[in-house]
């Protein structure tokens, strides 16, 4: 861990720290281009940097584009991160009642304490999951691999049935090209640019970056109003008081929720939320300018960012979408992420993990200082801002394989991300499909050589037994809850028909 350190504090990796975040920041002020989104229309600058850089870079826009999304929650009614949607409802009242500054001010603590408290707690378990993970074979990242596109399906922001179609659609897409086992050419159609497979880069660029783009671009017409003036920054010693419980609960509830597949940022903050609100004893004061409406979900969306990476690192599993874009980056880096990688690479497991130390606290300094900078951005026209960033886009994806091909495909995924995106498919269960797709393919059919084709094999070995009794918990949870609300339906008492 202090050799980490030492990576961290070289000037190089200081200083892509620093850079992330800004960006982070950037970009969470801009509605609608999220992290996952940025991070993959950047993939192509971080080839020529060294992995453990080019990580730090990306992770540093992740948690802070977490922050960035609170500035126009809280003054203009419109946030600029999906997981800052919850801050909208008491940071915007708050506003309204003169106090923008202490809302961002709580917001800017309340980033830092759970970013922090999530690097702690990182720090820990990280290593031990690891460990853990090294009893893991091809049986048991089978029963990984589909419980964690399942969770994701399931928990995903659009509805479930259609999350689940854009998971398959991923797995559809994972199997494209010749078979790793026997070679045969898989729905390649005779291109011998697919061939190889579908490039996660041009897939991650096309659905988040272009169809981000052109979905945004049609949603311009929505009206934004001024931003608020803010003043007074620092909260007083009563707020303080009354976010204290606040932040310490949406810490540890961000944490736990980031760790599992499907939770993430999003999750953690409605949750956190609901909590806050289901035990005040004044509930009625959420959402007209409760201090902890914004403490919380502000607290565990940090939280839960830095504690996704736990599942990534220690097993590479990806808990998100933007995990997913960040899986995307190690690989073409060629670091695998998994239980190896602490003993295999311990200054980039280490050096990724102390750069959120440093990360969090340059949130805390740089957040407030730079709000004014922020607001004029926001006034900066999508007219103008759209041309560049598909033209950076379209660039980007050429330059990795110095391919055209490429850009047809981040043309081709662009208009389904847009799509996706209009008619409420949420493209993120896509992503982690189709990353997770090749592990669940070559998983399984390696198992099924060690079991000699007895699918059973799975349920005699304890890690993948209890992954897989999870999975089907998870399958058979909403069909539980549906035959329960029917019997409820049916007890309840009828009135008597008049006549």
């Amino acid at each position: 861990m202090l050799d980490g350190f030492t990576v961290v504090l070289e000037p190089k990796n200081l200083l892509y720290c620093f850079i992330g975040v800004v960006v982070g920041m950037l970009i969470g002020v801009l509605p609608g281009l999220g992290p996952a989104a940025t991070i993959a229309i950047l993939l192509p600058l971080t080839f020529g940097l060294e992995p453990v850089t080019a990580i730090i870079l990306l992770a540093g826009i992740f948690y802070g584009a977490q922050y960035g999304g609170t500035i126009t929650s809280v003054l203009l009614r419109l946030p600029g991160e999906a997981s800052s949607v919850v801050t909208v409802f008491d940071g915007h009242a708050l506003a309204r009642q003169g106090r923008a500054g202490t809302a961002l001010g709580i917001a800017a603590i309340g980033s830092f304490v759970g970013g922090t408290m999530s690097v702690v707690a990182l720090s820990l378990v990280a290593p031990f999951v690891a460990a853990f993970a090294l009893d893991f074979g091809p049986p048991e990242y089978t029963a990984l691999a589909l419980l964690g596109i399942l969770l994701v399906s399931t928990i995903s922001t659009g509805g479930k049935l259609k999350a689940l179609v854009a998971a398959v659609l991923g797995l559809l897409l994972a199997v494209v090209g010749r078979d790793g086992f026997t070679s045969a050419e898989r729905f390649t159609f005779g291109n011998l640019s697919l061939a190889d497979g579908l490039d996660f880069v041009p897939i991650a660029m096309g659905l988040f970056g272009l169809g981000e783009i052109l979905y945004n671009l049609e949603e311009r017409h929505r009206a934004v109003s001024p931003p608020t003036t803010v003043a007074n920054v620092w909260p007083s010693r009563a707020d303080l008081r009354q976010a204290s419980g606040a932040i310490g609960r949406g810490g540890v509830l961000g944490f736990v929720l980031g760790i599992l597949p499907g939770g993430g940022a999003v999750l953690s903050s409605l949750a956190a939320y609901a909590v806050e609100k289901r035990r005040s004893r004044h509930p009625e004061r959420f959402g007209h300018g409760a201090i902890e409406g914004v403490a919380a979900p502000e607290t565990a969306n940090n939280a839960a960012a830095t504690s996704s990476f736990i599942p990534l690192l220690s097993l590479g599993l990806p808990a998100n979408a933007t995990m997913a874009v960040i899986f995307g980056a190690l690989l073409i880096q060629g670091v695998t992420p998994g239980p190896q990688l602490v003993t295999e690479q311990p200054e980039l497991f280490w050096g990724v993990i102390n750069s959120m130390y440093l990360g969090n606290v340059l949130l805390l300094i740089m957040s407030i200082p730079l709000v004014g900078l922020f607001v004029r951005i926001l006034r900066v026209r999508p007219a103008i801002l759209a041309p560049i960033t598909t033209l950076i886009t379209l660039v980007g994806a050429y330059t990795v394989n110095n391919s055209v091909f490429d850009i047809g495909l981040v043309i081709v995924f662009g208009v389904i991300g847009y799509l996706m995106k209009k008619f409420g498919f949420d493209p993120g269960p896509l992503v982690l499909a189709f990353v997770l797709g090749s592990l669940l393919e070559t998983s399984l059919r390696r198992s099924l050589l060690l079991f000699d084709g007895d699918p059973t094999g799975f349920l005699t070995r304890p890690i993948s037994g209890t992954l897989f009794a999870l999975f089907l918990a998870v399958a058979l949870l909403p069909l539980g809850r549906a035959v329960a609300r029917r019997r409820r339906s049916d007890q309840a008492p009828r009135e008597p028909i008049e006549r």
